[in-house]
């Protein structure tokens, strides 16, 4: 996790953004809200006044930043929910828990990702499926799962969120992270197909992709497990991004008027080449 619950989404305050008073009040899943880009998003969220489902397969942290928005007086409210990923039937469980508890959802935001350092010439195939199962086919099954919930309820102006990394827009010198980068182009893919295939069903509902570079998180720690140096070091050469700077993103996607399409927003830290 990167800074104090306190710092990540301090920018975004407490007083409702323009355009996220439509918002207050319903609901939204964020995968992977234990830490990092995702506790910023799932913290912002409840700021502007959303029930917010945080999922993680450990939830401790996220249950912590849900004592903490409480004490903090935000006008939403985290709730956090067990659910593994790489298991179908744990996130369809999970959708039937929000359904009977919650009625559903009215955003959902794909935020869960992992990268192995499994290079494309000497790489584990359990590495490689551990990447695709939680970074193409979780996105896959939370997205059509929250679209079938919109479905069911009338709800015409929902709104589905991939964060994704420029990885999925650029293929970098780096072998340890071109499986992972494969990844990532199939979430650009399976976006803009959501896209189409919404506008097909004659839905208001939107799809967008978000696409940080570097975000100083634990995600090189995790990647570069066995050598915490060099991890460190990915973090320390430039000024990176932070993860608050990605949830002010999703807000200012959520607040746009809903006659809005946002496709995708590409972010870098401004010192970084490429």
């Amino acid at each position: 996790m990167s800074g104090s619950w306190s710092e990540v989404g301090g920018r975004l305050g407490t007083t409702a953004r323009a355009g996220m008073e439509r918002w207050r009040d319903r609901l939204a899943l964020v995968t992977g809200a234990s830490g990092g880009i995702g506790a910023a998003v799932a913290r912002a969220l409840v700021q502007q006044g959303l029930k917010v489902v945080g999922c993680a397969r450990t939830v401790g942290n996220i249950e912590e930043l849900a004592a903490e928005c409480k004490s903090a007086g935000y006008p939403g409210t985290l709730i956090p929910h067990r659910c593994d990923l790489s298991s179908e039937e744990d996130i369809l469980s999970m959708f039937s828990a929000v359904r009977s508890q919650h009625s559903g959802i009215d955003i959902c935001i794909n935020n869960a990702g992992l990268a192995r350092p499994d290079t494309l010439l000497s790489g584990s195939t359990s590495g490689w499926k551990d990447m695709f199962n939680v970074n193409v086919l979780a996105l896959s099954i939370c997205t059509r799962e929250a679209y079938q919930s919109m479905k069911e309820r009338k709800v015409d102006d929902g709104h589905i969120i991939n964060i994704s990394s420029m990885s999925g827009h650029q293929v970098s010198p780096h072998s340890v992270i071109h499986f992972y980068s494969a990844t990532k182009y199939a979430v650009t893919a399976l976006t803009e197909g959501l896209r189409q295939e919404l506008r097909e069903a004659q839905t208001h509902i939107r799809a967008t992709c978000i696409s940080p570079e570097v975000v100083e998180t634990q995600f090189a720690f995790k990647l570069h497990d066995k050598d915490p140096e060099k991890a460190a070091a990915t973090y320390e050469r430039i000024k990176c991004l932070k993860p608050e700077d990605v949830a002010e993103a999703v807000i200012y996607v959520l607040s746009t008027p809903p006659h809005v399409q946002i496709g995708d927003i590409q972010m870098r830290p401004t010192e970084q080449v490429i």
